[in-house]
């Protein structure tokens, strides 16, 4: 059975990245037809507004519907071939036509854009076994100044199982002491808690004070 869901996920839409790719507007979202198997079969895929993928793969000489690649179940060398060159054309288009956003709080983005209009730089997703965890590091040295990632509430010593988004930032000892002590603000997750600390990016503490305190974890990351 094709697998429409897993290749999209934490992926958004991009409606001109579809266009440019070829994809043709419908009344309800957007559709493509792609040659596989050396042009014996071609895939109808099917993207609507709300971002629901489905495929239709029909044979090339007579247009019939061949159903066994999205059957649960099905067996079979040939039909396996099938399935696979159509996964492949989904993750072309999960790379080419949607973009990757893992995280979803507003305040996480507005730090993202900030480290990125102020410096030029991107979140890096370094670690396939933990493909939401990201961090933003100086070009120059590649240090680390920030660690995103989205954990259980528990995890911080609270009192629920809750997700929330959390950025890990370098700063002095002495800020570090004083800082964990306001709400919102951690022992670092998984960093050294000497020299790091975390803040939960629920608007706790205001952006412009995050930014802030981003700007000193870039200066110490030389």
């Amino acid at each position: 059975m094709i697998d429409t869901i897993s290749m999209f996920k934490n992926r958004v839409l991009n409606e001109e990245k579809l266009l440019k790719f070829g994809f043709l507007r419908s009344s309800s979202g957007f559709c493509i037809s792609r040659s596989i198997m050396c042009g014996q079969f071609k895939a109808e895929i099917y993207i609507s507004d709300t971002s629901e993928i489905s495929v239709r793969v029909y044979e090339t000489e007579n247009g019939q519907e061949y159903s066994p690649a999205y059957v649960t179940g099905v067996c079979g060398s040939f039909v396996g071939e099938v399935i696979n060159e159509c996964e492949d054309q989904l993750k072309l288009i999960a790379e080419s036509c949607f973009d990757y956003e893992v995280f979803k709080s507003p305040q996480t983005k507005e730090i993202i854009e900030y480290a990125y209009s102020r410096y030029n730089d991107m979140l890096e997703f370094l670690w396939p076994k933990f493909p939401t965890d990201a961090v933003l590091r100086r070009k120059g040295t590649k240090k680390w100044y920030a660690v995103f990632m989205t954990i259980e509430k528990s995890k911080l010593g609270l009192n629920s199982d809750d997700m929330v988004e959390i950025i890990d930032m370098h700063a002095p000892p002495e800020d570090v002491d004083t800082w964990i002590k306001e709400k919102s603000c951690f022992p670092a997750y998984h960093m050294n808690k000497k020299h790091w600390y975390t803040i939960c990016l629920d608007n706790s503490i205001s952006s412009d004070e995050i930014c802030r305190r981003l700007d000193i974890s870039y200066l110490l990351a030389k």
